[in-house]
């Protein structure tokens, strides 16, 4: 009995130690639970609670966070202002209570934060355009002068200003030579940045592209028989609708290479036909068949024959066909002199004139197109006759365009009884202005001429 109840005894002891151990896991595990592993890292805060009550761990978010920074930041504020106002009172003489607390409070109040001062940059100065007056560097009115409000340009001012500068125009002293590109500086074929220097050239190279003095030389040729084909000729571009470039490309190709080949007077239809043939395959984007230059010609000539008239001409000229003619000049000058339609009408059929006429070949191209934009200012009364702008584009003064001028004036005063009519029809038609009707500038007529 007795050895059952050992065993018994160590088997209850031997559970109680078990039981223990238990205990003991459990209470290890437990502690393991509550370390502040999560704390250290900052997952977790022991938020401070009232006193007796245990405030839960509860992990920390972005605002929790910020809110807690504010409340330490402020609780050190505190005790340092409690510092600095005990030290202060300590310092204070015996006065009483009373003064000991208002000196604390005076020590414990902060100074308002300064005010960041925003200084506002200054306007920028806007210049105004104004078409009536113009103010220069050195004439600004003093202050209290005049009066105290600002003229402020009307809108109807200022379009105006912008459209005369837009064409160059804009209030120039008289003797001033105008800008005649600025209003093509945004236009990529005007080529503003070359167009000085391409004039130039033309104006070097004129010389070498013109005819000679060639009619004494043509036995068969007379001037009469050169005008009536020129007359021809400015029928036909009117026929096919070629464009002006042709018609004056024509002209220089003929009056060339009759300065260098005898030509039969047979033959001399022949060769303003392959002339303006081979015009028109230079400028012309279509130019007129073979064919149409023989139904045209009254089949005079044969298709073979314009063929072998081109070839002629082409080995005769060394096939040089680009030259400046006459209406690459026209069109520079007319420009330079800011025209109307008007003007422009005029100018043209004052050029024509002179290109049907044989007298002008004596003159170089440049110095056919000023005279003839000369002329037509006079006509029309325009004031100047001639600008420093025309002088300066042209490269002539107006003394020296007298001569020419003269001549195409003569024209003019003869065109209306001339038996060759198809300029003067041109430009009598009320497309053209009529401006083959307007009474010539007689006043630059010479004595010898009138």
């Amino acid at each position: 009995m007795a050895s059952r109840v050992q065993q018994q005894q160590a088997i209850r002891g031997e559970a109680v130690v078990g039981v223990n151990k238990n205990v003991k896991k459990i209470a290890a595990a437990a502690e393991v639970k509550n370390r502040r592993v999560l704390g250290d890292i900052g997952n977790l805060v022991t938020v401070r609670g009232i006193e007796g009550k245990q405030q839960p761990n509860r992990p920390v978010t972005r605002s929790f966070g910020a809110q807690l920074l504010a409340n330490a930041q402020a609780a050190a504020a505190a005790e340092n202002n409690k510092k600095q106002v005990y030290v202060k009172a300590e310092k204070v003489p015996a006065a009483g209570v009373d003064g000991v607390a208002a000196e604390a409070r005076k020590v414990a109040v902060r100074k308002p934060a300064q005010k960041k001062v925003t200084v506002k940059p200054k306007p920028e100065e806007v210049t105004e355009i104004n078409p009536d007056t113009e103010e220069k560097p050195g004439n600004k009115k003093k202050e209290g002068e005049g009066s105290t409000k600002k003229n402020k340009p009307t809108l109807s001012s200022v379009l105006t200003a912008r459209s005369k500068a837009a064409c160059g125009v804009a209030n120039k002293p008289k003797g001033q030579v105008i800008d005649i590109d600025a209003a093509d500086v945004n236009n990529d074929l005007a080529g503003v940045e070359y167009v000085e220097d391409i004039y130039k050239f033309y104006k070097l190279v004129e010389n070498e592209s013109r005819p000679n003095d060639y009619m004494d030389r043509q036995p068969e040729i007379n001037e009469k028989m050169r005008a009536i084909l020129v007359d021809w000729l400015i029928d036909v571009q009117h026929k096919f609708e070629l464009s002006p470039e042709t018609l004056y490309l024509t002209i220089n190709i003929i009056d060339r290479f009759l300065s260098v080949k005898t030509v039969p007077r047979k033959e001399l239809q022949l060769v303003g036909m392959s002339a303006t043939l081979m015009a028109s395959k230079y400028e012309e984007i279509w130019a007129p068949e073979v064919n149409d230059l023989v139904c045209i010609s009254d089949r005079a000539y044969t298709h073979e024959q314009i063929l072998v008239m081109e070839k002629t001409i082409l080995a005769n000229l060394e096939w040089t066909l680009t030259v400046p003619t006459h209406y690459v000049f026209l069109a520079r000058f007319i420009k330079a002199s800011i025209p109307e339609k008007g003007m422009e009408n005029m100018v043209y059929f004052l050029a024509e004139l002179g290109l049907m006429h044989y007298d002008t070949v004596m003159f170089c191209p440049s110095m056919v197109a000023a005279s003839a934009v000369y002329v037509a200012r006079c006509t029309l009364n325009k004031t100047p006759s001639w600008t420093d702008t025309l002088k300066k584009h042209t490269g002539f003064s107006e003394p020296q365009l007298k001569d020419c001028a003269g001549l195409l004036v003569y024209f003019h005063s003869k065109a209306a009884e001339h038996r060759l009519q198809s300029v003067y029809r041109k430009y009598s038609k009320p497309e053209r202005g009529a401006v083959a009707l307007l009474p010539p500038a007689k006043s630059l007529l010479p004595g010898g001429l009138s």
